[in-house]
């Protein structure tokens, strides 16, 4: 058990007589605006073409907008799936995190034309869900798998991010109204309920954040403590057979495993790690620690996606990860951005950012194309040509998904405890906000994920003492998060530091460099991380990956692509080993070419190129090369062979005729 250090609440509206647990609070991404050149870019293809691709598929090739149209009218038949609501509110709520940078009046007009449809469509009691709306509502609330509070939680989240960016309330009045419905439904008769698909504990406990109402944090408090009593018997499990699906088979507190469905897991742990650190609830606070450890050591695969399986959406065996039939849903990846965040906040320790930047840069970033129009719903580490990115899908929880993660970053660069400014993430920024009673602003500009070079001006700041915490990347050392995969060369080291530019030594602290003192406008901080090629192996439990390797460099992984290599990506083998690791990293050639997939790096090492029959069964390997790109950007100029991991030997090549 890891000791947890109490400090002073970041937090407004605390429940129960308690100090927080929680030991930092992110930056609104309000105050954050990026510049990054490498992520700029996304968030101008998700402010364009995914937010277009949106509004296209919500309003009209689909019947969303139409549902809540005839919902007010209260006639009509309903169209699409019990749990479309949902998507429309995750669109609005990707399209207030872009307006905020990326203003756009005509976008605005259609999120308020939409916000007037859905707020007609209420109904006076505060009950607002189509599906139900337009069938029947004397069956409301009656199946615990047809998403009523999951629609709910991401109506509560969208109205929260649409008023912070907007100062508009119609839609928060609207959540306010439908949370205070289910408030009074649920907790306050003790009407037993087991959520389907979580997602409304989370939510509630960001309007408790926004509000101030303890009563939002009960009822989150109260959808956890339901969970694993038998509740959902008859109802859940009768479709699913299996209680862990939906992680129902034992109380939250007592879990020790992660089980089940990928996405409902991440949401629900995402809420009960925000229930922690508000209530200092060592049983939440144990238990998000366990299934934390055994997700990223025995269950997460090397791009940070999670959920093996397609049969259940989630998980199953420890370490049973295959590469070509790898579900690890898009929307998964997201919910390990949030779950992970809140895991940092709740300890201060820079492995979970680890874990969210790998995440970010690769399982869920794979989610979308370049140009932000075209999406994988599950993220494989292989493919034999056949597999693609698609315009659109029946079930579209991930374009508007990853759409409202890029357009919400800012959520993820910087923290605040009670004494110091955490730098979680070099993404090129800049932090304008109020922090000790005083403006604080800091430009940060980044190479990464190119090149390791950083700085950080502080152009305001608090006249008196306080830290400036920088995390250490997880990638600079020996081993991956976790003991699920190991680099094979040596750890690239701690980087050089340079204050006002001179080289400064530092202390560190659970993954942290700490530099303590009086800052002034014009201190400059220098990084210069060492960059190198990282030769990855996995434990010897996960089979799939026997004889074979994987390649990062900084915080991305990198893939073998036909359209790089003549056509092919499954015709040599990388003759790695423990002993020669090192030079064969240092003999690779790390080249930035600008106009290749919207700039990225592009890897070029040594390989023994196979020749001979088709079958395999007479087979040369020639000295050869081969080039590597990163693993997000692949099947973006057309579909062919990919593989993450790499063989190292004859016997583990696929032979691809």
């Amino acid at each position: 058990m890891k000791k947890i250090f109490l400090v002073i609440s970041l937090l407004s509206g605390l429940a129960y007589g308690q100090s927080s647990v929680q030991q930092l609070a992110p930056v609104n991404f309000s105050d954050v605006t990026i510049t990054d050149p490498f992520w700029k870019s996304r968030m101008d293809a998700v402010a364009t073409n995914t937010l277009q691709a949106c509004i296209l598929y919500t309003e009209n090739r689909t019947g969303r907008i139409r549902n809540f149209e005839k919902a007010a009218a209260k006639t009509g038949k309903h169209e699409g799936i019990y749990f479309d609501d949902s998507d429309v509110y995750k669109a609005i709520e990707a399209m207030a995190y872009s307006l905020k940078h990326h203003p756009d009046a005509a976008v605005e007009k259609k999120a308020d034309e939409w916000i007037a449809k859905i707020a007609a469509a209420q109904l006076p009691d505060g009950y607002l869900n189509t599906y139900y709306q337009l069938t029947g509502l004397d069956k409301r609330w009656t199946d615990m798998e047809k998403h009523e509070d999951y629609c709910a939680g991401h109506l509560i989240e969208a109205a929260i991010a649409y008023f912070n960016t907007t100062g508009k309330r119609l839609l928060l009045d609207v959540a306010i109204r439908f949370a205070d419905n289910i408030d009074s439904t649920f907790r306050l008769q003790n009407r037993h309920w087991v959520s389907g698909h979580q997602e409304i504990e989370l939510a509630l406990m960001r309007l408790y954040h926004q509000t101030g109402n303890a009563k939002y944090l009960a009822l989150s408090t109260w959808f956890l403590e339901q969970r694993g009593h038998g509740y959902g018997r008859g109802v859940i499990w009768d479709e699913w057979k299996d209680p862990a699906y939906c992680q129902d088979a034992t109380p939250v507190k007592e879990q020790q495993e992660i089980t089940g469905h990928a996405v409902r897991a991440m949401y629900m742990y995402t809420g009960a790690a925000d229930v922690a650190a508000v209530t200092n609830d060592g049983g939440y606070i144990n238990a998000m620690q366990r299934i934390w450890e055994d997700v990223v050591h025995r269950n997460m695969y090397i791009t940070g996606g999670i959920g093996a399986q397609g049969k259940n959406e989630g998980f199953g065996a420890d370490y049973a990860l295959p590469n070509e039939s790898a579900y690890c849903e898009t929307c998964a990846s997201v919910g390990m951005v949030f779950w992970n965040q809140r895991m940092n906040m709740l300890s201060g320790e820079s492995k979970y950012v680890d874990v969210l930047e790998k995440s970010l840069y690769n399982g869920a970033l794979d989610g979308l194309s370049l140009k932000g129009d075209h999406f994988f719903y599950g993220n494989p580490l292989a493919s034999s040509g056949g597999y693609g990115r698609r315009e659109w899908f029946g079930t579209a929880c991930c374009p508007s998904n990853i759409a409202r993660l890029v357009s919400s970053l800012g959520n993820y660069v910087y923290s605040f405890s009670a004494d110091a400014l955490w730098v979680q993430l070099y993404i090129g920024s800049e932090l304008n906000t109020k922090w000790q009673g005083a403006d604080l602003r800091v430009k940060q500009v980044s190479g990464l994920p190119w090149h390791g070079a950083v700085s950080l001006q502080v152009e305001q700041a608090p006249k008196k003492k306080f830290a400036l915490r920088l995390r250490l990347p997880g990638w600079l050392s020996e081993a991956a998060p976790g003991d699920l995969y190991q680099y094979i060369n040596n750890s690239v080291g701690l980087p050089v530091i340079r204050l006002n530019g001179e080289v400064i030594g530092f202390n560190t602290d659970r993954g942290y460099a700490v530099i303590d003192r009086k800052w002034k406008a014009g201190d400059k901080i220098e990084i210069n991380f060492p960059m190198q090629v990282r030769w990855v192996k996995s434990n010897t439990a996960l089979s799939e990956n026997k004889d074979r390797v994987a390649l990062q460099y900084g915080p991305m992984m990198y893939c073998v692509e036909a359209a790089d290599n003549a056509g092919k990506a499954w015709d040599f083998i990388v003759p790695v080993t423990n002993d020669n690791a090192a030079s064969m990293a240092s003999a690779s050639v790390v080249n930035y070419e600008a106009k290749l997939l919207d700039g990225v790096n592009r890897i070029e090492f040594d390989v023994l190129a196979l020749q001979g029959s088709a079958d395999g069964k007479s087979l040369q390997a020639v000295p050869g090369k081969r080039k590597a790109i990163p693993y997000f950007s692949w099947n973006n100029r057309g579909a062919g062979e990919m593989q993450v991991w790499l063989p190292t030997a004859i016997r583990s090549v696929k032979v691809n005729p």
